[in-house]
């Protein structure tokens, strides 16, 4: 809105005349509102992380040319959240005439309905407020029929009398429904084609036709297109005509930095660490974590057009905290320290989120690409600390035939006792996260005892759960 309004909103349209409010498209509003944000320097997409300076900066320009856009980009990467945060850009309400079945602007009506009744009632028409909240649609491509999303003839309309030539015997879909608004479509390759040539229609010519009955509506609409690139460029997937007149093509893309998605990680799994039985995660368990996402992006076993979401990481970070604060509950520790054995529980909450290349000249199961990824990142993450401290010397201890015993329900003070037994050289295995923890030094033998079998320096075996490492 241009004009600030009064305490009291205008209810007529002469009053809203009389407040000095001017009508105002949808991409104006956007345009208008972040330009302001950008000008105070606010946040403009409040729990977005690492595209700074990548993808918002593209998505501003796009508003700024009052472009529709269309988010291309493989799964869990913030697509719908991306699109849904627009609507913070438009204003906190608009006025529109009382009924209007499109929610008419009142300065500026499309509908017959409308257009009659101000005629009849002039400036003591009844004007009605829309919230930012409710401006905002969208809908999912797969099963999407034209009358969902652009309309279709009203059979009950016909039954009380309407004719089937008149604009009142149609039903709108959510389009129309969403003018002055934005309607977002979500996966538009797997769009039927007939949708498709509804919707570059309305995005160019602004002419629909329901059953042979033409409309032409002047609607105003910013609509958001959401597509996978493995999908989206397959030839005949989307037509020619409806890609012409998508104004810009926002491409995301996964964290660039693993501190980047470290921080997705933990801020999207929502997880209080604190309450009974707290958990404290020491920085390499996070770090292991969010590489083993990293890992199966690079796998040759992994579906590299499909990519691996966010939710992988999200969802094997909630079950590594989860096993770590059951073995507190179930030891009466005070608190839990999560450890490479926890990690043996993520195959539950990692099934169902890898697509496998199914091309590859050798094959794995689900879980065998599962456990090989997790081997790489502790691999990765550890030659990282072994830089920094050297664990030569742990490795040759094996060689002297000591077998060393671990387990995520093994109680740390058990890890104190077999450390009694072995060689000072154990000590600098502490100093990845120096402490005097039982729980933590716990987790840092299990670390280095995992990093070694990661760079094959030691062999290991699993008998009834517990996990077996010597030479």
């Amino acid at each position: 809105m241009t004009t600030t309004m009064t305490e009291t909103k205008p209810r007529t349209l002469g009053e809203l005349k009389a407040s000095g409010w001017q009508s105002k498209s949808v991409k104006q509003e956007l345009h208008d509102n972040l330009l302001r944000l950008l000008s105070a320097g606010e946040t403009l997409f409040p729990g977005i992380v690492g595209y700074d300076h990548t993808v918002i900066p593209e998505i501003c320009l796009a508003i700024l040319a009052k472009h529709d856009m269309l988010f291309m980009g493989e799964k869990g990467q913030a697509k719908s959240r991306m699109m849904r945060g627009l609507a913070r850009l438009l204003d906190p309400e608009i006025p529109f005439v009382a009924g209007s079945e499109l929610h008419d602007d009142p300065l500026n009506p499309i509908t017959r309905s409308a257009k009659r009744l101000i005629a009849a009632e002039g400036d003591a028409t009844p004007i009605e407020w829309w919230p930012r909240d409710e401006r905002y649609a969208e809908r999912l491509a797969p099963g999407t029929k034209f009358a969902d999303v652009i309309g279709e003839i009203d059979p009950a309309k016909l039954a009380g009398g309407s004719s089937m030539s008149a604009e009142e015997a149609l039903h709108f879909g959510l389009i129309p429904r969403m003018h002055r608004g934005i309607f977002a479509m979500n996966e538009v390759p797997e769009l039927d084609e007939l949708v498709q040539v509804g919707l570059f229609n309305i995005l160019e010519e602004r002419d629909v036709q329901i059953r042979g009955f033409p409309i032409r509506f002047d609607l105003d609409i910013c609509i958001l297109f959401s597509a996978n690139p493995s999908t989206y460029n397959r030839s005949g997937k989307v037509i020619p005509q409806l890609k012409d007149r998508i104004g810009s093509l926002i491409r995301t893309h996964y964290p660039e930095q693993r501190e980047l998605g470290i921080e997705i990680m933990e801020q999207e799994a929502g997880i209080n660490l604190e309450g009974d039985f707290p958990v404290r995660v020491p920085l390499f368990m996070k770090e292991i974590c969010e590489q083993i996402t990293i890992e199966a992006r690079k796998s040759d076993f992994v579906d590299v057009q499909s990519g691996v979401s966010a939710r992988f990481s999200i969802s094997n970070y909630r079950t590594m905290i989860a096993s770590a604060r059951r073995r507190a509950a179930v030891l009466g520790d005070a608190h839990a320290i999560p450890r490479i054995s926890d990690l043996s529980h993520i195959v539950s909450s990692s099934m169902g989120k890898l697509e496998l290349d199914m091309m590859g000249s050798h094959q794995m199961s689900e879980q065998q690409v599962i456990e090989a990824v997790m081997v790489a990142a502790v691999r990765k993450v550890f030659d990282e600390y072994c830089d920094k401290h050297g664990f030569e010397e742990i490795s040759d201890i094996f060689g002297k035939g000591v077998t060393i015993e671990v387990g995520d329900m093994l109680p740390s003070s058990d890890y104190q006792e077999r450390l009694q037994r072995v060689p000072p050289a154990w000590e600098k295995a502490f100093e990845i996260n120096p402490s005097d923890d039982p729980a933590m030094r716990a987790a840092c033998v299990e670390f280095v005892l995992a990093g070694l079998y990661a760079n094959e320096k030691i062999s290991r075996s699993t008998r009834h759960g517990r996990v077996e490492y010597e030479m």
